[in-house]
């Protein structure tokens, strides 16, 4: 699989909220504030599991459609990552 340039872009920027919430930890900031920060993260990773997990299902049907294998059970796996990412 190839990570494109949108789902790097997505880890760093996530890279960055970790950094600026644990420099919020370190400055004793306000339990609702850190907690907000960290609701936020989970939520941009949640985002970016599911770019990473669709990207390579669509590539993975294309494959097999091309070859000609049947992709139902490719789409169950890629479920599967979902349902276990939750």
């Amino acid at each position: 699989m190839e990570y494109t340039d949108q789902m790097k872009n997505r880890v760093k920027r996530i890279e960055g909220q970790l950094r600026g919430i644990l420099r919020m930890m370190e400055e004793s900031k306000d339990c609702k504030e850190v907690i907000t920060q960290l609701s936020a993260t989970r939520s941009a990773i949640d985002r970016t599991i599911g770019v990473v997990v669709s990207s390579n299902l669509v590539e993975c049907v294309q494959n097999a459609n091309e070859k000609g294998e049947d992709a139902e059970s490719l789409v169950k796996e890629a479920v599967n990552l979902l349902v276990k990412s939750r």
